[in-house]
């Protein structure tokens, strides 16, 4: 029975020189033959180099070694032009307990911007990178305290629980594959602005000696802003007007409300509070609102308002 060849691509940078600022590491065991393949499939030939010295013979796209050491490819057109030497990957034999399981999480969130009251979605993503399959995978993710749990979506694998009294994410796998990977979804409430940090981590029985990844951090700056879905100005003096709570703080900004054809029916930079929708129909508008933060970067905010008349 032949041996088992894993595959490994090589990333090749064809005339720019890219700069990787750590080499990925593959872990084989002893005897266990890889292959490296260049990702350029238009070149003549190709010359690989181990630790910087050419490898006799290998001139092919590929390349099967069960030899440890740092790997890097040349490429060639027709013209004899020559690629920069491909960034490295380094395939490193265990030979002791060794780092059997490589586990990395990743965590993201919703794109744009959010504000106080609104909710938005963290997403988790749990991969093995080996070599060796991974076994009692925990996740924990203990949610900031600026934000309130409002569900969870998922998990693919596994099974996951709010635990309320530690305001904590558990997610339990049994087992998870070499190259396999898993997701969750959590969806929280925002309850008060400021910078909201939010760190999930990741752990399994085996060993594992690339802990650098076992924990991953989204970052999130929200503005105090306050925005009303609805106002009624039916003269009680009570909602009567488009109010954007802690605007204040923020003085450099622009609003834009449309009707619902897409009409401009108010525009106002340094917004004063002040619109009612006087002579608009009670309908549904379109707000959006530009704000220029402590960074003087610009955030936008999008959403509806509903203008209520009797």
């Amino acid at each position: 029975m032949g041996k088992k060849v894993a595959v490994i691509i090589f990333f090749l940078c064809w005339w720019l020189t890219a700069v990787a600022q750590q080499p990925p590491t593959r872990y084989i065991m002893p005897g266990q033959q890889v292959k490296l393949t260049a990702a350029t499939s238009d070149a003549l030939h190709y010359r690989w180099y181990r630790d910087g010295i050419p490898v006799s013979g290998a001139a092919g796209k590929e390349y099967i070694t069960s030899t440890p050491g740092r790997y890097t490819v040349e490429a060639y057109n027709g013209d004899g032009c020559m690629s920069d030497r491909s960034d490295p990957v380094i395939i490193a034999e265990i030979t002791g307990p060794g780092p059997d399981a490589d586990m990395q999480i990743i965590k993201t969130a919703d794109n744009g911007n959010v504000r106080v009251n609104s909710t938005f979605n963290y997403y988790l993503t749990v991969v093995n990178k080996g070599p060796a399959s991974a076994s009692g995978i925990v996740v924990t993710d203990k949610l900031p305290r600026h934000v309130a749990y409002d569900g969870l979506f998922g998990p693919t694998v596994g099974a996951a629980v709010y635990q309320a009294s530690e305001h904590t994410i558990l997610w339990n796998i049994d087992a998870l594959k070499t190259g396999a990977t898993a997701s969750l979804t959590i969806k929280v409430k925002v309850l008060e602005g400021g910078q909201i940090n939010n760190t999930a981590t990741v752990t399994a029985h085996e060993n594992d000696d690339q802990l650098q990844n076992n924990s991953s951090t989204h970052q999130l700056k929200v503005l105090a802003l306050h925005i009303p879905n609805a106002i009624t100005p039916n003269g009680d003096g009570v909602n009567e007007v488009f109010v954007i709570s802690g605007l204040e703080a923020y003085p450099v900004n622009e609003l834009t409300i449309l009707n619902r054809w897409g009409n401009h029916v108010f525009e106002q930079k340094g917004y004063t509070q002040n619109w009612s929708g006087k002579g608009l129909n009670a309908g549904t508008y379109f707000y959006l609102l530009r704000v220029k933060d402590e960074t003087g970067q610009w955030q936008e905010f999008k959403g509806y308002i509903t203008l209520l008349k009797p």
